[in-house]
């Protein structure tokens, strides 16, 4: 029989220890790990989603020609140098979905940006039950094989990217990006800004 006492203390011994090591490593590397998104300063990376809404059901594509002056009709085009919010949500992550929410609700503040988002390995369906449950009337693609969530390094939710044909910032998890106040001053500033 097991010591349940003794069991614990070598659970509690090896957690400590990939705590510990985990902390060097942040050290040694200056607190430089792998991080979502495009880096600041990075091209945006271009890919074409199927919009939820559209009754096209594909992947998204990765590699598009881009031509800004033909956009995709049925997808989520994200090519060109026009200033864009991306939002990446899980289809179940409520936090993300309140962070959609709150996109919805300031994009016609920011005329001159494109606010859009993408469901992350979801399937049109869900994304589109979303949709209309939330009344989004931004551009929402689903990505159900993953391939742009990949190509922009999604491991967090909510991950926003502002670009203007390059990333200019990049927001990740938070509850002050499902606050529509903190989601403003923030967008105020990067969209302003002079590049």
């Amino acid at each position: 029989m097991i010591d349940t006492r003794r069991y614990q203390m070598m659970i509690g011994g090896l957690g400590l220890l990939l705590v510990v090591a985990f902390s060097i490593y942040l050290y040694v590397n200056g607190g430089r790990g792998s991080h979502p998104g495009v880096a600041a300063g990075q091209p945006l990376k271009h890919f074409v989603a199927p919009l939820a809404t559209s009754d096209l059901n594909a992947p998204a594509n990765v590699s598009p020609r881009c031509d800004p002056a033909r956009p995709a009709r049925r997808g989520l085009n994200v090519c060109g140098r026009t200033p864009i919010v991306l939002a990446f949500f899980a289809v179940g992550a409520k936090p993300c979905i309140r962070a959609v929410n709150s996109l919805q609700t300031i994009a016609p503040r920011f005329p001159q940006a494109t606010f859009a988002a993408v469901g992350a390995g979801a399937n049109r369906a869900a994304t589109l039950k979303l949709v209309q449950q939330n009344h989004w009337t931004i551009p929402v693609g689903y990505d159900s094989t993953a391939a742009v969530a990949q190509l922009y390094g999604v491991t967090v939710c909510p991950m926003i990217e502002v670009a203007r044909g390059r990333t200019v910032s990049r927001l990740l998890i938070g509850e002050r990006w499902e606050r529509t106040g903190a989601l403003t001053t923030v967008l105020a500033h990067v969209l302003s800004e002079k590049r």
